[in-house]
């Protein structure tokens, strides 16, 4: 599918510039991460030690900013143990230089630093990031091109678009859809009228 939608894109639109952008490679690593965290869970249970990463999932997988204080402890104090989990958390915590560059060039030479250093790591979700990484290398780069532009707002108003077409799941004409959508995606105010509806 993403080669489709690349070719799509080079046909119907050929001057413009595909983004890998931070918010889908940032979703690429929290998966990865949670999959490192899931499998070592298990398999601390499997060979009868303490679980140490239970309860862990969302003190590794927030920013630090955003973190209360109690996963603000937990966090410290799952990063002094030597596991795969906190590796792979520095990992993707250390791949967040990659968008401080300002050289499309130096970001490059990062990127294949990092991925050097993920093939070796022997976990296996950082591997795949290291192959994903390595081979979306160019869309990636494109992101200095566009001097750090993103799709979010885009990514916002597709999830506004569908959430508002779900919520008008009994109406039928396509009129109709098409003035909620309006009225949502717009923002315009809502006619004043006798009974609200929640």
């Amino acid at each position: 599918m993403w080669q489709a939608y690349l070719k799509v894109l080079r046909e119907r639109a050929p001057g413009t510039t595909n983004i890998l952008d931070r918010f889908h490679i940032k979703k690429k690593f929290s998966e990865a991460l949670d999959k490192v965290r899931a499998d070592e869970t298990r398999q601390l249970l499997r060979d009868g030690y303490e679980p140490v990463v239970t309860k862990s999932r969302w003190c590794i997988l927030k920013k630090r900013e955003n973190l209360t204080e109690t996963q603000t402890v937990r966090l410290n104090e799952l990063l002094k143990y030597n596991l795969r989990t906190t590796k792979a958390y520095l990992m993707r915590e250390d791949f967040n230089r990659f968008w401080t560059y300002s050289s499309p060039a130096w970001a490059s030479k990062f990127l294949r630093d990092w991925c050097t250093r993920a093939n070796r790591s022997g976990i296996e979700p950082m591997k795949r990031m290291a192959k994903m990484l390595e081979r979306h290398e160019p869309l990636l780069l494109n992101w200095f091109d566009a001097k750090g532009l993103s799709s979010g707002i885009v990514e916002g108003f597709n999830n506004k678009a569908k959430l508002t077409v779900r919520k008008s799941y009994g109406f039928k004409e396509v009129e109709t859809i098409s003035t909620a959508l309006y009225l949502q995606l717009g923002d315009l105010p809502e006619p004043i009228r006798t009974h609200k509806f929640c």
